[in-house]
């Protein structure tokens, strides 16, 4: 995508990425009518549920009740499993989820702490879960954990980043996605991260993944899309962190980027009234407000009362 785009595509992961930090535990009931809400204000794909070790995610416990309550209920919608290991692909092949999404890591301390593995370990497992999901007739995605930086390991290299993306392309994934994990990158580096791995593949669409722990969400999501991303990762309210990442904040907000790129001329498909009516029903089902401004501020100019 260019400057002169005029659409974006992006995905909800306000059911994922967005409650798992959570310490309020939201019922199933809740987090299935968080995904309708998604599919309403125009969302076609959205991460619906990770297949976590409860014990370690307890507030993913419920996935396969979540998708057993989603399943074949909305035709065209692609609700999206992540999974951190075969068996996660596995159940989420039995959940009957749509697309698989791996999490590879970067960056060597956080891949022992969030996967029990080492970086090698996890691109080498991408094959396992490639083959479970070409076994279901499901397309592999893949996200590269901590790619802008680690809490424990700091800088990471683009050169490194971009040699696990290069191995990973052995396993034929669909998309391969960018993670600022801990909300520490820049306009610049996405820029740049973007630049090198188009270069790499011209059938592979590119993702990026951004959390707005020290205010550079907003301003890297757009200078994604300029650079050419194909989707972009977002919670409407704002919610999420990583459970392993200390300090973890949250993802950079749907509400907030919709009114941000329609300003700018560039279509979502979203509705952002339905995005901002989501966002004040989620306060109240976690009981404090969402990051996300627009649920304070309101669209601009506002409406006539």
């Amino acid at each position: 995508m260019t400057a002169e785009a005029r659409h974006v595509t992006l995905i909800e992961v306000a059911p994922r990425d967005g409650l798992q930090n959570e310490k309020t535990m939201v019922s199933t009931a809740d987090k299935i009518a968080l995904v309708e809400r998604a599919v309403t204000a125009g969302f076609r794909h959205v991460e619906a549920v990770s297949f976590a070790n409860p014990k370690r995610v307890p507030q993913m416990a419920d996935a396969e009740a979540v998708m057993a309550g989603l399943a074949g209920r909305f035709p065209g919608v692609n609700l999206i499993g992540l999974a951190l290991n075969a068996r996660g692909a596995e159940r989420a092949v039995a959940a009957r989820c749509t697309q698989i999404n791996y999490v590879v890591v970067a960056s060597e301390t956080f891949a022992a702490r969030n996967q029990n593995s080492s970086v090698e370990d996890l691109v080498a497992g991408t094959r396992e879960v490639a083959a479970i999901a070409r076994a279901a007739g499901l397309p592999l995605s893949v996200s590269i954990a901590t790619a802008f930086g680690c809490p424990f390991d700091g800088e990471v290299a683009p050169e490194r980043v971009i040699a696990i993306t290069e191995a990973l392309l052995a396993s034929d994934p669909v998309e391969i996605g960018f993670a600022d994990t801990i909300g520490c990158a820049v306009p610049t580096q996405v820029t740049d991260m973007l630049a090198r791995a188009r270069v790499l593949a011209s059938e592979v669409k590119w993702r990026c993944h951004f959390h707005d722990t020290r205010n550079t969400g907003l301003s890297n999501a757009i200078a994604a899309v300029l650079a050419g991303v194909d989707f972009l990762d977002a919670s409407t309210g704002g919610i999420g962190g990583c459970p392993f990442a200390p300090a973890a904040t949250g993802n950079v907000a749907a509400e907030d980027l919709v009114y941000a790129f329609h300003r700018m001329g560039i279509a979502t498909g979203l509705d952002l009234d339905a995005l901002i009516d989501t966002n004040r029903w989620l306060a109240g089902v976690l009981g404090k407000p969402v990051p996300a401004a627009l649920g304070r501020a309101g669209p601009f100019p506002p409406k006539a009362v």
